[in-house]
């Protein structure tokens, strides 16, 4: 039986609502924004330093080499995503939705898994990391293909294709910063080990960063006034939807399939997230500039709910793991 997590208003979960607010009513922009958003890349690149740094050689080859993990998310995100949000849009009345919007949330779901919130959210569940990191770096750089061929399979669009700059950008903040923390491990590991507290707020503050780079830029662009407030609350109830469904079916599903609990926070918190990281870019590529901020609603507005809820699931997986360490070994 799966126990629903209580949304309990931690310190994290109450900064990421504080921040929503902080973008809506002071949004950042102009150079300031500019800055933020390096900032926010610095932040990034340092939490997979420190992850490399941390995490010992033997646990990332056993990452790279957990293939039913991968295969399993690979599934998830590329087939099952797409399929759900095929689903929903040709069940949808039109009516309900502008068809940008309609078109957004087929785009939604055919986008690869984030990586930086994807193995936050591990790490503070106590999860694999390791496993985390190989898993969502391969759907983001498997996304560049998959997804514009997904596009066009399901949404008909045709768009030039994409450059090297995503996967380049991944090489870039992501990678080589890994695997710098690793290369520099002999001499910084035990000093990494032992400032677990660094770590936890890289993990956090990155997301916030995130959270408000992206509230904000929606904002200013002034999505929020193009879509009526029923199509506006529509477009939610089935990002909740839609969560709700691959939550509940990956941590359901890695169970079923005997993974370890470590192994199914992976499932759960790669499996069931879609990157605006991604979505961004590509969407300016697939999709007519009139268009192309509409398709994104849909996005920006899940990639705020998965993030507020995965904030939650990922503190009540550490306290269920905090609790069972606390309990009396029994002989």
């Amino acid at each position: 039986m799966i126990r629903v997590p209580r949304p309990n208003m931690d310190g994290f979960t109450m900064a990421l609502v504080a921040t929503v607010g902080l973008a809506t009513v002071l949004p950042v922009q102009g150079q300031f924004a500019q800055g933020v958003h390096w900032l926010a890349e610095a932040a990034i690149a340092l939490l997979f330093f420190l992850h490399g740094a941390r995490l010992p050689r033997e646990e990332v080859v056993a990452g790279m080499a957990h293939w039913r993990l991968h295969l399993l998310i690979f599934s998830l995100t590329f087939a099952a995503f797409p399929l759900i949000g095929w689903a929903v849009v040709e069940t949808l009345p039109h009516s309900l939705l502008p068809p940008a919007v309609a078109i957004g949330v087929q785009f939604l779901c055919l986008l690869p898994s984030t990586v930086q919130s994807s193995i936050a959210f591990t790490s503070m569940a106590r999860g694999n990391v390791a496993a985390a990191v190989c898993s969502s770096t391969l759907s983001n750089i498997s996304g560049i293909l998959m997804t514009p061929l997904l596009v066009a399979l399901f949404l008909k669009v045709q768009g030039s294709a994409l450059s090297l700059d995503t996967l380049q950008t991944i090489a870039a903040q992501l990678l080589l910063p890994f695997v710098a923390g690793q290369l520099l491990r002999r001499w910084i590991g035990a000093w990494a080990a032992r400032h677990k507290t660094m770590l936890r707020f890289t993990d956090r503050g990155s997301i916030l960063l995130v959270v408000y780079l992206a509230f904000s830029e929606a904002v200013v662009n002034g999505l929020w006034h193009q879509v009526p407030p029923a199509a506006l609350g529509m477009v939610v109830v089935i990002d909740c939807a839609i969560l709700a469904v691959f939550l509940v079916g990956t941590t359901l599903l890695s169970r079923r399939l005997g993974f370890s609990r470590a192994d199914e926070a992976v499932i759960v918190f790669c499996g069931s997230k879609k990157s605006l990281v991604s979505g961004v870019p590509m969407a300016g590529v697939l999709f007519a500039p009139a268009t192309a901020g509409l398709v994104l609603l849909p996005v920006m507005l899940f990639h705020q709910i998965q993030l507020m809820v995965c904030a939650v699931l990922a503190r009540r997986y550490a306290e269920e793991d905090e609790a069972r360490d606390a309990l009396p070994a029994t002989s």
